[in-house]
């Protein structure tokens, strides 16, 4: 019997000491706390929210506005106005190059931004339409004239010269037309005449030729000489 109240009497959770009931008291109160905490952020947050879609409704109606551009603010706003505006059938984007200078444009779907406008925003640029179209000329301006550098670059290194027209007034005009036959110049191989290039034998196959073509007059001179010798 005393066995088994002493071990009921150890089964028994101890009364918390002093130190205990201290830690309990802090954790409770910081429990408190972040309870607190999250509630005021909660408030601000749905506060903020509520500002923004009057701030939008108001920028929607306004007929003179096409963009609307916000002062820098932290990441939580940002990501909250963003969600506002796509709500509201808006476009909306984030610039600055830090976390500190980062803010938000608000477009009206009908004034949609370009690629340039977009890029200028990003460069920390002010963007001006008129400044954009004459930029925009100038480069179109100057692809056209590279286009056209380089088709005279290119007509320049194989011209096609009407030799008869050219030498007319140094060797005539039926001289002329003759040379102009004889060098016929082709696009396919360049400015050199056309029959130095339809020459297709080998290296060998041509020296067999010119071998055997020798050969062939030296026994035509020796069946000559021969000939020459009975009739005297």
């Amino acid at each position: 019997m005393a066995d088994l109240l002493g071990s009921i009497l150890n089964s028994m959770e101890k009364p918390p000491t002093v130190g205990d009931q201290e830690s309990r008291r802090k954790a409770r109160e910081q429990a408190a706390r972040l309870k607190k905490m999250e509630e005021l952020e909660k408030r601000k947050k749905a506060e903020f929210r509520k500002k923004m879609e009057k701030e939008v409704s108001d920028f929607i109606q306004d007929s003179s506005q096409q963009k609307r551009k916000y002062n820098p603010m932290g990441k939580i706003e940002r990501s909250i106005l963003h969600d506002v505006a796509e709500v509201a059938g808006l476009t909306s984007f984030s610039f600055g190059e830090d976390e500190e200078s980062r803010y938000v444009m608000l477009f009206k779907k009908e004034f949609a931004p370009s690629d340039e406008e977009l890029e200028a925003y990003r460069k920390g640029e002010q963007w001006d339409p008129k400044v954009a179209e004459q930029r925009r000329r100038q480069k179109e301006q100057a692809a056209l004239a590279e286009a056209a550098s380089a088709q005279t670059e290119k007509t320049q290194a194989c011209p096609n010269s009407n030799y008869r027209d050219k030498y007319s007034h140094l060797i005539g005009t039926s001289a002329a037309k003759d040379a102009a036959h004889t060098l016929e110049a082709n696009r396919t191989y360049g400015c050199v005449p056309v029959a130095n290039k339809r020459d297709t034998r080998s290296i060998e196959e041509a020296m067999n030729e010119i071998r055997a073509k020798k050969r062939q007059r030296r026994e035509d001179d020796t069946g000559a000489q021969s000939g020459g010798g009975g009739s005297s």
